[in-house]
């Protein structure tokens, strides 16, 4: 479980966090939601450590991250993983390379216990025998589980996504969706999901927080969206899905 209390980040004259508050559960696909400019980025990135708030704290299972020492934040680090938007990947680097990168930076484990995690891993996400291939030679639907594989490869228990589907047609983003809650389900991670695709929300969220101006204005499961009080967050949802079903239909 991860506890984010009253976090309040500016830069310069713009507030972006404004004393948000939330829990993000374990076993679940928690999903952070909202427009442009709402502050999801960067709630993500005090949450992963990337950006100091500048008030407020963040737990991990209690643990204050922020106000750890360098040994306790090495520690949480190490359970975190993060699926990047555009997959990050190493293009000079293939697919066993860059799925074994985090076991280089964070274990001690000898070479082939670390052929063996990712063997363990590459497999999981449907990419057997795919070991030796460079990024450039696989589809962006794959690269995306390339970089789920390399989120998973150290035992996280941490799963941060920051808009998995991005790019992605709905039918491969209706897939990476789909591995993202089998593997929070079945390791029983605390996943985190910033998106704004209604297909994610609705197929996909045990939880949701909804953003709008730096302030949590909702939070609920999927099966409450529609009973929720908040126009602004009915006025986002209803948008987005006749958006998205127009594209669905394109």
């Amino acid at each position: 479980m991860i506890e984010f209390q009253g976090l309040h980040k500016t830069f310069g004259s713009n507030h972006v966090l404004k004393g948000v508050s939330g829990v993000l559960e374990a076993g679940k696909v928690n999903l952070i939601l909202g427009g442009s400019g709402t502050g999801k980025s960067v709630l993500l990135k005090c949450l992963v450590g990337l950006l100091q708030p500048d008030d407020g704290a963040v737990l991990y299972n209690g643990r204050s991250f922020h106000e750890s020492n360098v040994t306790e934040k090495k520690a949480i680090r190490r359970e975190i993983g993060m699926l990047f938007q555009g997959s990050a990947l190493f293009d000079s680097k293939t697919v066993e390379q860059n799925v074994m990168f985090p076991l280089d930076m964070l274990s001690n484990m000898e070479k082939g216990e670390k052929i063996d995690r990712v063997n363990f891993c590459l497999e999981r996400v449907g990419l057997a025998g795919k070991n030796d291939l460079m990024p450039s030679e696989i589809s962006g639907g794959m690269q995306k589980r390339v970089g789920i594989a390399r989120a998973i490869v150290a035992n996280s228990k941490y799963l941060f996504c920051d808009e998995p589907n991005s790019g992605l047609d709905p039918r491969t983003a209706i897939l990476i969706d789909d591995l993202i809650k089998e593997i929070t389900y079945e390791y029983n991670i605390t996943t985190t999901v910033v998106t704004h695709d209604m297909n994610s929300v609705l197929g996909i969220g045990d939880k949701i927080l909804y953003f709008q101006a730096g302030e949590k204005l909702w939070e609920g499961t999927r099966h409450e969206i529609y009973d929720a009080k908040v126009k602004e967050f009915n006025d986002f949802i209803f948008a987005n899905i006749a958006m998205q079903e127009l594209k669905n239909r394109n």
